[in-house]
């Protein structure tokens, strides 16, 4: 494996749409500045989770980016739901294992049988244990749901907006657009074999990295479920080991990211808006190069799961380092065992119900338009080069 290669080609600059890594960040910050005028700003982890709905969608045809986004969206809503009634009623550890094997299966299976971008139940998962670990009177209930629901709301909203944003461009701005050329693939994955393994890797992933994170009594169980959860590969994507080193050095470099950030503990207003620019960074990298995404993805994280807490910023990051090390070696060692189960030449096979051979990806770009999708934009405004493939895990080993 060549390090050089450990870095994809950066797509053409037409592709890093700022307007849409604009959004993203919108999405986030508005009810978090909202939340911290209110005085209520330890409610920000539910609205940062609904927000995450506006990281899914990018550059689809409005008919199926609206697909895209209520999929994520119920998924998020279903994750924070679940995670803030399991903390406000206090449920045992062994109800909130038996929820976080259902939203990890049930995440991974939706992402792969819609194609959605980003990958995998990495932000089900985090949405789900994070909301669980918060103290959650039962009187406060309906309020912080209502919280994540609107948020979520909001973050659709946006998602879809440009649709009235073009109709509304004059014909001789229209080249201003980028093209809305990614099809996602709805497939079937009841025989799809790289989609079960993720299922299956994902969740002993998830429930060895916490049973080992509580026995150790790390503070933090659910970080060491995250970062093992994201070392391993979506089943569209090629099953190697490089791909799983570039997700822990990303993660461990989001590390020290996240120190850089937090460790001078910034003022409400200065977390906010890195929390916003993170976001956006996330939403600019996350289709092409997704460990370099994690560089953002990891403060983000740690910043989101942390707002209006009183956790020491020291205690905080020895933590994390601890279970990053933890579930990122669990993840890794989990990917090893998979490359023996699945061979890359399957996992790189279309899933069933896939006819045309999707690449490793998914998504497919014919010239600049969305194929086959009937209700797409009219060609003035669908002008312009293809954007770069927006998969992550589209190559394989050297």
């Amino acid at each position: 494996m060549r390090l050089s290669g450990l870095v994809p080609k950066a797509p053409p600059a037409r592709a890093l749409d700022i307007q849409v890594g604009f959004r993203a960040a919108v999405a986030i910050v508005v009810p978090l500045i909202v939340l911290a005028v209110i005085g209520r700003l330890d409610w920000g982890a539910y609205a940062a989770f609904g927000a995450f709905t506006a990281l899914y969608g990018r550059s689809e045809p409005y008919r199926l980016r609206l697909r895209s986004m209520s999929v994520a969206a119920l998924g998020l809503v279903v994750s924070i739901v679940s995670g803030t009634l399991i903390a406000a009623f206090g449920a045992p550890l062994w109800v909130t294992t038996i929820v976080l094997v259902v939203v990890t299966t049930g995440g991974t299976l939706a992402a792969s049988a819609f194609d959605l971008l980003p990958r995998g139940a990495i932000f089900y998962v985090f949405g789900l244990l994070v909301c669980a670990q918060i103290p959650t009177p039962v009187h406060e209930l309906g309020l912080r749901l209502s919280v994540a629901l609107l948020t979520t709301a909001f973050a659709l909203a946006l998602g879809m907006s440009g649709w009235l944003v073009r109709r509304l461009t004059p014909d001789r701005l229209a080249g201003l657009h980028r093209p809305l050329a990614r099809v996602p693939r709805l497939s079937s994955v009841a025989r799809h074999g790289r989609t079960w393994l993720a299922v299956v890797q994902c969740g002993i992933g998830a429930l060895v990295a916490g049973a080992l994170a509580l026995a150790l009594h790390t503070g933090h169980p659910y970080w060491a479920v995250v970062s093992a959860v994201v070392v391993i590969p979506s089943p569209r994507g090629a099953h190697t080991t490089r791909r799983a080193i570039e997700r822990v050095i990303g993660t461990a470099l989001g590390f020290g990211t996240a120190w850089l950030l937090l460790s001078p503990n910034p003022p409400t207003w200065v977390l906010i808006l890195a929390i916003g620019v993170c976001q956006c960074v996330t939403e600019l990298l996350v289709g092409w190069f997704y460990a370099g995404a994690l560089l953002f993805i990891t403060p983000l994280a740690l910043a989101v799961s942390e707002l209006g807490q009183s956790t020491s910023v020291g205690l905080l990051l020895g933590d994390r380092l601890i279970e990053t090390v933890l579930g990122a070696v669990i993840g890794l060692v989990l990917v090893l065992i998979g490359r023996t189960i699945v061979p890359d030449r399957v996992a790189t096979a279309a899933p069933s119900g896939d006819p045309e051979g999707a690449v490793a990806g998914g998504g497919a770009i014919v010239g600049g338009a969305a194929s086959g999708d009937p209700g797409r934009a009219s060609p003035r405004r669908m002008s312009g080069a293809a954007e770069a493939p927006d998969n992550d895990d589209e190559e394989e080993d050297t």
